[in-house]
């Protein structure tokens, strides 16, 4: 295998990581708004910590359009998925 395939395949396998655990966070975020989990303190901040500098920006777009309901996570989820497909398809192995 050459060295650019392999350094594009790790980039892919990177990107589709990073994905996957932003969604995972994402998802986690929004169950433990709905219910109280006893899960370690450090665990609950790390998910706040890791998912509102992505969360905040989109509830404050929009903020007035969404009728006080809070749709920033889908709305992540969709940006997420379409960054996602952008970089795999910008990361496609040239052979």
């Amino acid at each position: 295998m050459c060295v650019e395939c392999f350094a594009i395949a790790f980039a892919r396998t990177f990107v589709d990581g990073l994905s996957l655990a932003l969604t995972i966070a994402i998802f986690a975020r929004v169950i433990l708004s709905w219910v109280q989990l006893p899960l370690p303190a450090g665990l609950s901040r790390w998910i706040f910590d890791i998912t509102e500098p992505i969360l905040a920006p989109i509830r404050r777009a929009a903020s007035g359009a969404m009728g006080g309901l809070d749709f920033s996570p889908a709305i992540a989820l969709i940006l997420l998925q379409l960054v996602h497909e952008l970089l795999l398809r910008v990361l496609r192995v040239p052979f």
